[in-house]
């Protein structure tokens, strides 16, 4: 087996090698370098290209099973391909909600037929998918949501509005928590897919401190949604929105692991600059980027356990709220560092010396980590509860 997994590592990096564009080897400045896809992608030089050439392979899902267009490789393999790509740099080829979030419930809950409708086209990257969940008056107590979807028979009729709903805008499906039974609070929630052209669906995007608008506010007035688009069973919609949770958390945990080191690093010697004996010259931060990398690696070796007792079905289920809330301590803290290394250079907001003012607009981003996805609060509390096996866990 082991020989087997050597083979197969040096297979994986001649191809990474051959079929990676130099573009995509670069880090990511901003977002414009990310690829979402979606039914009208925007595509920087070298995005379509090392896209398409990994979803020719199956691997912009690597572990998912190929008859949903994935490449059906072994937790093993999939650990070595990302190590691969990691070592030469490789950009993800593809960023999107459906291969971090949906994908995975799709799997678990949906029917063959919706398995075989959506799970290709977002492996290619063909589908651009949000998030209904959070609404105005239903945000930490998720549960209170009162988005309805009326039984008309053939079709539900949705009517309502959420909020924070990220990239609806520029979204063509949405998978969307909505009240099916009135007399129950999780008993009443079901879990629907739509088309965001479904007549009845506008969007309007909100201004953050950053500058940018990622989230938006969504509205549905008398949305008609087939019965066929029900995922999971009726008024079970709870159970999958709870899995999707998972898979969310563990995502956004994942912005607390590496891929902004080097940037941090290169900045602090750039602005600050070296000692004689090639040490950083400002000895706090040095004492404070030390103690970063040090939990940057735990955290690394904590979610590569992480991600193989999940494989195995062995994770705890209070393991996504830990990733979560530390990852995103984590991000948060390096893009303070980020900050405290550039100065006030970095805080330029438009110049082309900041590209733009990158660094502050992501470092401003970083504050809402600990409120999406569930707050840091929340996942403390979930953590306490299935930790100590407290009433509610």
């Amino acid at each position: 087996m082991t020989e087997d997994l050597e083979t197969f590592r040096a297979e994986t990096r001649a191809w990474l090698e051959a079929n990676c564009p130099p573009e995509m080897r670069q880090p990511v400045r901003s977002d414009k370098d990310i690829n979402w896809g979606g039914r009208n992608p925007v595509f920087q030089p070298g995005q379509k290209e090392w896209m398409d050439a990994m979803a020719g392979r199956g691997w912009t899902v690597p572990d998912w099973p190929q008859a949903y267009g994935g490449g059906g490789l072994s937790p093993a393999q999939t650990k070595i391909l990302r190590e691969e790509m990691r070592k030469l740099g490789c950009r993800n080829p593809l960023n999107s909600f459906g291969i971090s979030m949906l994908g995975p419930a799709l799997l678990k809950y949906g029917t063959e037929e919706q398995k075989r409708e959506h799970l290709p086209r977002i492996a290619r990257g063909e589908i651009r998918w949000c998030q209904g969940y959070s609404e105005p008056n239903a945000g930490s107590d998720l549960a209170g949501l009162a988005t309805s979807a009326e039984d008309k028979g053939d079709h539900f009729l949705v009517n309502g509005q959420k909020v924070w709903t990220s990239y609806a805008d520029k979204a063509d499906w949405i998978f969307c928590l909505v009240r099916t039974d009135k007399s129950t609070k999780q008993g009443g929630i079901s879990f629907l897919l739509f088309d965001m052209e479904t007549p009845g669906v506008s969007t309007r995007p909100i201004l953050l401190i950053s500058g940018y608008s990622p989230f938006c506010e969504t509205f549905f007035d008398d949305v008609k949604v087939p019965k066929g688009n029900l995922l999971g069973e009726l008024n079970k919609g709870w159970d999958v929105a709870k899995y999707l949770l998972g898979h969310e958390r563990e995502m956004i945990s994942g912005m607390g692991n590496e891929g902004g080191n080097k940037s941090l690093h290169a900045i602090a010697r750039d602005k600050v600059g070296l000692t004689e004996d090639g040490k950083l010259a400002d000895p706090l931060l040095r004492a404070q980027m030390a103690l970063f990398e040090v939990r940057t690696r735990a955290f690394g070796a904590m979610s590569e356990r992480f991600m193989d007792e999940l494989k195995a079905g062995r994770a705890h289920p209070a393991q996504p709220s830990m990733m979560k809330y530390y990852g995103t301590e984590l991000n948060k803290t390096r893009n303070e560092l980020m900050m405290a290394a550039g100065g006030s250079d970095l805080l330029e907001w438009e110049s082309d010396a900041s590209n733009g003012g990158a660094a502050a607009r992501a470092w401003l981003r970083t504050k809402a980590n600990s409120i999406e996805g569930g707050t840091s609060e929340i996942q403390l509390n979930i953590i306490a509860k299935r930790i100590l096996q407290l009433p509610g866990a």
